[in-house]
């Protein structure tokens, strides 16, 4: 893979994981306002789409994926305690 490729995957997968920590924090902060609505839409947008397509960028670099890993588990964890407060 060309240098300037690596580079522009390198700079989105950045970016993406920007993304993703704003998506967590607003998660967290609607979990504890019991915001159940935007708290299903954050926990979809996290798992369906932005997960999704650094699990992709991941994939094209070759690269290791404890990151994806650890933002499986922290969503998970996060799902479970909105299911609790809203069951």
């Amino acid at each position: 893979m060309k240098k300037s490729r690596t580079k522009k995957i390198l700079k989105s997968i950045e970016s993406i994981k920007e993304e993703i920590e704003k998506h967590f924090t607003k998660l967290e902060g609607n979990i504890n306002e019991k915001n159940e609505i935007l708290t299903r839409y954050h926990i979809k947008e996290i798992d369906k789409s932005l997960l999704d397509f650094l699990e992709k960028r991941l994939n094209l670099l070759k690269a290791d994926k404890n990151l994806l890993k650890q933002y499986k588990k922290r969503l998970e964890n996060l799902k479970a305690k909105a299911n609790s407060q809203f069951l």
